[in-house]
C-alpha cells in the first residue's frame, strides 16, 4: 500500500469540494480506442468514482486503498472494492475499461499497475489513463507542490506511459497531449 494512502483517507470528505470534475469528453475519447462495447469499467485509485461516475456505463466499481474514498464512493451509489492497484481483486478478462484518472503519480510501479490492467481487461477492452506531463511549466508546479505538502508522487510523459503499456501487451495510443494528457491501451 502506497503511503500517500492515509492522506487521502483523512481528506476524503472534502475531495470533492476541492477537485474539479473529471473532463467527460477526454475520458471518452480514451474509451473510443477500444474494440468492444463498455459495459463494466473498472476506476482504480478512483477515490470517490470522480471520474467514472460521469459517466453512462451500466456497471461501475471504483477500487481504492483508501476506505474514506471508498466510503464516499458508495455515497454516489457506486459499486467499490478495497484493493491495491498492484494486485487487483478482480477476476482476469472481467472488465471491459480501466481507468486511472489523476492517480497513477500517486500509485508507482507503473510496469505491475499496467500488467494488472491487462490482466482484467477482456479482448478488446482499454485501459485509460488520465495523468499530468512534469515536463510542461505547470507540471513542473505540481510536482515542486506534491512535493511541497509531503506526497511521494512519481510523475511520467506521455512517451513514458506509452512504453509502459506496450510493455504489458496493451497497444498503446497517445490520446490527447499537454499539462494534463491521455493515453489509452487497447488489449
Amino acid at each position: 500500500m502506497h503511503a500517500d494512502v492515509g492522506a487521502f483517507d483523512r481528506f476524503a470528505r472534502a475531495y470533492n469540494l476541492v477537485m474539479p470534475r473529471a473532463r467527460v469528453s477526454k475520458l471518452e475519447a480514451g474509451l473510443a480506442v477500444a474494440d468492444r462495447e463498455i459495459v463494466r469499467a473498472l476506476d482504480v485509485g478512483g477515490g470517490p468514482g470522480r471520474a467514472v461516475r460521469r459517466l453512462d456505463i451500466p456497471e461501475r466499481t471504483v477500487v481504492d486503498a483508501a476506505l474514506g474514498m471508498l466510503a464516499q464512493a458508495r455515497g454516489y451509489g457506486l459499486a467499490t472494492v478495497a484493493g491495491d492497484a498492484t494486485r487487483l481483486p478482480i477476476r482476469a478478462a472481467s472488465v471491459d475499461a480501466v481507468f486511472i484518472v489523476d492517480a497513477l503519480h500517486h500509485i508507482r510501479d507503473v510496469e505491475t499497475v499496467f500488467a494488472e490492467a491487462a490482466r482484467v481487461l477482456r479482448p478488446g477492452g482499454v485501459l485509460v489513463v488520465r495523468e499530468f506531463d512534469p515536463t510542461t511549466v505547470r507540471g513542473w508546479g505540481l510536482v515542486a507542490a506534491e512535493r511541497l505538502v509531503g506526497f511521494d508522487s512519481a510523475f511520467y510523459t506521455p512517451a513514458d506511459l506509452s512504453t509502459a503499456m506496450e510493455d504489458a501487451g496493451l497497444e498503446a495510443t497517445v490520446v490527447e497531449r499537454g499539462f494534463a494528457y491521455t493515453v489509452a491501451g487497447r488489449r
